[in-house]
């Protein structure tokens, strides 16, 4: 499914326990496993704005598990649902949780991030981080971005794919809750449903998954942090099968093609990990790579029209088809890392 490999051993040295690795073998792709959290959590702990961010969006995934098994089998299935997702569209959450998640690909190819140290070292650390900071596209110019690239584009692929998935599953609960006694009967808790939406946007998030257990393993589920959290899924093709470019669902008259600034963002997010030293400086240039104005835009446009779908409903079972399309199907389509080409 997904092919996750941590190889950057800056990036990972503060977090990973020599003793407990393992080297993958030449051929072979290592896969980020999310375990059990250390028990001696490393310096810096929650202070690192990626890892903790990256952990809330797997902890996303986590939720979109549980609510894609849960049985829907009366109002409540449906209002926790519904605030569960509404949690994360509050403020820039989500979109800052998915892009540190996606650095964290980046961060998984060494030749990469040598080639960003290697243009540090010759004009400068901090002419390399004005650089990655004024043009979020910058950073795809390296030489070897391209495979770091891929990799992010065919994450991101997979996990809005995931996303949809659940939404379409929610799309056909809202037709066949219509022959339930229960969802057929007029809503009258339209306000309370709007301010329970509200509220959660504004509550702390669930605790994220602890990401400072990571280590190479040879895996060979080809799982990785967002996607393992869902259980049952078909597999994957192999690690050793990769794609150079995700699959991308057509429309006739319309192509599409990498979102260059976005994928940049991600990839100068994972440069400046690998190039920044000064704490306090790294952690102000990193927020600022981290708010994507487009991608909090959309997500807050899906936070807007969820709303107003609820207020409009007139039947329980409506709530199902409300979260469907702007609570997962919208958020998939605003993280997506790819864009429509007119005429192409």
């Amino acid at each position: 499914m997904l092919a996750i490999l941590t190889a950057t051993a800056l990036a990972l040295t503060a977090y990973q326990d020599a003793a407990t690795q393992e080297e993958p073998q030449a051929g072979e792709t290592p896969v980020l496993r999310l375990d059990v959290p250390a028990e001696r959590p490393a310096p810096g702990g929650d202070s690192d704005i990626v890892l903790r961010s990256a952990g809330e969006y797997a902890g996303y995934h986590r939720t979109l598990g549980e609510i894609r098994r849960a049985p829907i089998s009366s109002g409540d299935d449906l209002d926790h649902a519904m605030d569960s997702l509404s949690a994360y569209l509050g403020e820039e959450r989500l979109a800052q949780a998915w892009l540190a998640y996606a650095s964290l690909i980046a961060e998984q190819h060494p030749e990469f991030l040598d080639d960003v140290r290697d243009v540090a070292d010759y004009y400068g650390r901090d002419a390399a981080i004005r650089g990655l900071l004024n043009d979020p596209a910058y950073a795809t110019a390296f030489r070897h971005s391209g495979e770091a690239s891929s990799s992010v584009l065919e994450v991101i692929e997979e996990d809005s794919g995931e996303i949809r998935e659940v939404g379409e599953q929610f799309r056909m609960a809202a037709y066949d809750l219509q022959s339930a006694r229960w969802a057929n009967a007029v809503a009258r808790d339209r306000q309370a449903r709007l301010a329970a939406i509200q509220l959660a946007g504004q509550r702390p998030l669930p605790p994220g998954l602890n990401l400072f257990s990571t280590q190479f393993v040879d895996g060979a589920d080809d799982l990785g942090a967002a996607s393992s959290e869902f259980s049952g899924l078909p597999q994957a093709p192999s690690p050793s099968v990769r794609r150079s470019a995700p699959e991308l669902a057509l429309e006739v008259g319309v192509a599409y093609e990498p979102d260059r600034v976005r994928v940049g963002r991600i990839l100068s997010i994972a440069a400046l990990r690998a190039i920044s030293t000064d704490s306090v400086y790294s952690d102000e240039a990193l927020a600022q790579l981290l708010a994507d104005p487009l991608a909090q835009r959309c997500l807050a446009w899906a936070r807007i029209n969820l709303e107003q779908c609820v207020a409009a409903g007139h039947f329980k079972y409506e709530d199902s088809f409300c979260i469907a399309q702007h609570a997962l199907i919208d958020v998939s389509d605003c993280l997506q890392a790819a864009q429509s080409r007119r005429g192409g």
